[in-house]
Order: C-alpha cells, then sequence, then structure tokens
C-alpha cells in the first residue's frame, strides 16, 4: 500500500505490508522507495530476522528433527546467499523469496539507501519499522556478505586504509555505528554496549582474537606496525580530543594496542592510555614498542586480560 499525503510529485508516505525477506534485489528496492519519497518522507516496512526464523522452526519439529532442518536450513538460505559461488544460484532458485535477514543487515541496508530510524514494534513474529529519509542513497559499490572483510580506517598522515579483517558483525552493520552507538553509548572498555550488529559466531571470534588475524596482511603491507594505537574509523576518531587525534596520524596504527598494559574503562581513561603511550613513543620507539609489547602479553596470557 503507498498512501500519497501531497499533491508534488514526491510521496510524504509510504506504507509497504509485504515482508521485505521476499524482496529480490533489497537495496534496489530500498533506493526506489528513498527517490519516491520527498526530503523527510516516511517509509514503513517489516521483516522477519532470522532470530525469529530459527524459533518459528525449532517450534515447527519435534526434537531432533528440528535442529536437523534448521542445520539445513542455515546452510540454505542463511549462508549460501552471502558465498560468491552459491549466491546466483540460491536467488535463481529462490527469486529472493524467504531469505533470512538479521535487524542489523535490514537497518544497515536502510541506512545506506538514505534513511534514519525513527521507531520499531514487534508483532506477529517480526519487526514493524519506521524510518525517515534524510538524503540521497549512497549507492554502495560491491558491499562486502563474505566471511573476509575490509574496513575503511584512519591510518598514518590521515590516509584512510583497508583493514582486513574476518565478520563480525552481520553485512552493512557499518552503516549504523553513529545509530548504534547514540542509542547504546559505549560501555566499559570502549566497546559499544549491547551491540546487536555482533552475530554469534563473531562473539566467539572476537574473544579469541581470530578476527584479528587477517590485519598481519597490513602489517606485512607496511600499513601497520606490532604495536600502536586501533586503527578507527572515521566516527570513533570523531570522538577524540584534537591533541590526540593529531598524535594519533602521526604514526602507524598496531596490532597490539596499548589498551592491554593500562585496561582503561572510560572512554576519557582510554584517551589518557593512548596519549601516554603517544608521547612516549614519540621520546623512544623502540624502547616504547618493546616494553609495551612484553607488558601486554603478560596481562594477556598471564592475567587474561581481555578487551571485551
Amino acid at each position: 500500500m503507498i498512501e500519497k499525503i501531497d499533491n508534488d510529485s514526491l510521496l510524504e508516505l509510504i506504507v509497504r505490508e509485504e515482508r521485505i525477506n521476499d524482496i529480490r534485489f533489497l537495496n534496489k528496492y530500498f533506493e526506489e522507495i528513498n527517490n519516491t519519497l520527498r526530503n523527510g518522507g516516511i517509509f514503513k516496512g517489516n521483516v522477519e530476522t532470522y532470530q525469529v526464523r530459527n524459533n518459528r522452526l525449532l517450534k515447527k519439529f519435534p526434537t531432533p528433527i528440528n535442529i536437523i532442518y534448521l542445520f539445513f536450513d542455515t546452510l540454505l538460505v542463511r549462508i549460501s546467499p552471502k558465498l560468491l559461488i552459491t549466491k546466483h544460484l540460491y536467488f535463481n532458485l529462490t527469486k529472493g523469496k524467504g531469505r533470512v535477514l538479521s535487524k542489523a543487515e535490514t537497518y544497515g541496508r536502510l541506512y545506506s539507501c538514505g534513511f534514519e530510524f525513527i521507531e520499531e514494534e514487534y508483532k506477529n513474529n517480526r519487526i514493524y519499522f519506521t524510518f525517515k529519509k534524510v538524503k540521497p542513497p549512497l549507492y554502495p559499490e560491491n558491499p562486502s556478505y563474505g566471511f573476509l572483510i575490509k574496513l575503511k580506517r584512519i591510518g598514518k598522515n590521515g590516509k584512510p586504509i583497508n583493514v582486513y579483517k574476518f565478520r563480525t558483525m552481520h553485512p552493512f552493520s557499518e552503516y549504523l555505528q553513529e545509530y548504534v552507538f547514540k542509542k547504546n553509548n559505549l560501555q566499559d572498555g570502549g566497546k559499544i554496549k549491547d551491540d546487536f550488529r555482533i552475530s554469534p559466531e563473531g562473539r566467539f571470534l572476537r574473544k579469541f582474537w581470530l578476527d584479528e588475524l587477517p590485519m598481519f596482511y597490513n602489517f606485512f603491507k607496511g600499513e601497520m606496525k606490532l604495536v600502536g594505537v586501533r586503527p578507527l574509523s572515521q566516527h570513533y576518531f570523531s570522538l577524540y580530543t584534537k591533541e590526540l587525534q593529531e598524535m594519533r596520524v602521526k604514526t602507524k596504527p598496531g596490532l597490539i594496542p596499548p589498551f592491554y598494559v593500562d585496561m582503561p574503562v572510560t572512554l576519557e581513561e582510554i584517551i589518557a592510555s593512548e596519549l601516554k603511550y603517544l608521547k612516549s613513543y614519540q621520546k623512544r620507539p623502540y624502547h616504547t614498542d618493546f616494553s609495551y609489547f612484553f607488558k601486554s602479553l603478560y596481562n594477556i596470557l598471564i592475567k587474561r586480560k581481555r578487551s571485551s
């Protein structure tokens, strides 16, 4: 259903009753809605998230048949659409109907297509969401769905670099960073509290730092060094003080951050910890990195310290 409120060529409100799980080209769908709405126009839609789908399937069959069914369902409708070698076959067979979507991917796609969150409501095993058009679509090229991802981060001299990691968040989560920060703020250690963008398998990878192994590629490329401040996104970088921003871009980011030496809790403590490291590094670079490397290893291996 589409409602036209004013007499202009663009619409004020669009309400779609079909669930977006059955839309083949989802970003094109959102982009067309964006182009049909006036600035500030409202789009209302709904989605069945994969968590809800899992619960529905588990109740549909008796144990252990439901576990076996869910396993193959996950392979077919959650994993195969995101793999380069199987996604074309999947969409040719299904025409996009019944695709599995997380809340993070849904909202991330909407943000990438120029929308901003207004409200949400859970009913009838779906999320009914309301978004407002705030800008034209970004039309992202080659969006990443795979296990290996590259993230734009700020490197030495402020030059953007692509940092490689194993995926721990749902696709399109990178577009939600500011939204999630405003909604949830930061928890101890500088992480976003209750971050729904992180997948269950992602939490496991983060616990043992397995997601960061591909960053050794950045190390061997000469874009990062062994010890140094974390490579930050533009949003996180903007949260830091001007003094720290200026000092950060004078050196390469590192694989092992000073966080593991001081174990700061608040954002202010993280800023103080990085300032202390960078000032020391400016005076005695090799001695500082040597000292921070072994202190970090001691805290990680002996004291079992973790960043989240």
